[in-house]
């Protein structure tokens, strides 16, 4: 009997693994951005807190990049988020949050107003190393409405400053709020997270947020 590779039964498609697979007691998903700039920790974050393994489009930098791309602080660094790192959450048994990280480079800015789309609310990353920096992506989150706290990745080498002063020096109105985080612990990353979601309920509360 001649086999006929249109007989070969196709070899099935894995589906996702079983601690990757949504809750099945989960009710409503949230999408929610983590911006910054260049370096500051968003992919580490996402790394960090993430249930399931996260989606990275790193590259390797090459020197296409110098002199066009701010790598103050970083100099140490080999790659970089091209488009957008993805990973996920569960805050409750209800509640699933969906994180996308965004590109820190500039040239790669296009990117983030298709990420900012349906986005409830957004994780402004700081280094006080380059505040200055910060002023960008907050003014595109404002320009898109979209309502964010602003979390301090402490660098060890960075300067320290007060929340009042972090206040003062990024001109942020005094709702909104200011944490430090350390992006690479999950328990921190997640509490930035809860703040957030607090934020975002207590806007919600008030009629601000539609």
């Amino acid at each position: 009997m001649d086999f006929n590779a249109s007989d070969a039964v196709p070899a099935p498609i894995p589906g996702p693994r079983t601690e990757e697979r949504l809750p099945q007691t989960a009710q409503a998903a949230v999408k929610i951005v983590i911006v910054g700039g260049f370096g500051v920790g968003k992919t580490t974050m996402v790394g960090s807190v993430s249930e399931i393994r996260p989606l990275t489009t790193e590259e390797t930098m090459t020197q296409a990049g110098i002199g066009v791309d701010d790598d103050y602080g970083s100099e140490t660094k080999t790659a970089t988020t091209v488009a957008m790192d993805f990973g996920r959450i569960s805050i409750t048994g209800k509640l699933v949050l969906y994180l996308f990280g965004t590109p820190g480079q500039e040239r790669f800015w296009f990117l983030w107003n298709r990420l900012f789309e349906g986005a409830l609310g957004a994780v402004v990353l700081v280094d006080t190393r380059r505040l200055d920096v910060s002023f960008d992506v907050m003014g595109r989150l404002e320009e898109r409405g979209v309502p964010f706290i602003v979390a301090v990745n402490s660098f060890p080498d960075a300067p320290r400053h007060s929340i009042e002063e972090l206040r003062g020096a990024l001109d942020l109105a005094p709702e909104i709020p200011i944490v430090e985080c350390d992006v690479r612990r999950r328990a921190s990353s997640r509490d930035t997270l809860l703040t957030l979601m607090h934020f975002l309920h207590s806007l919600a509360r008030s009629g601000a947020l539609t």
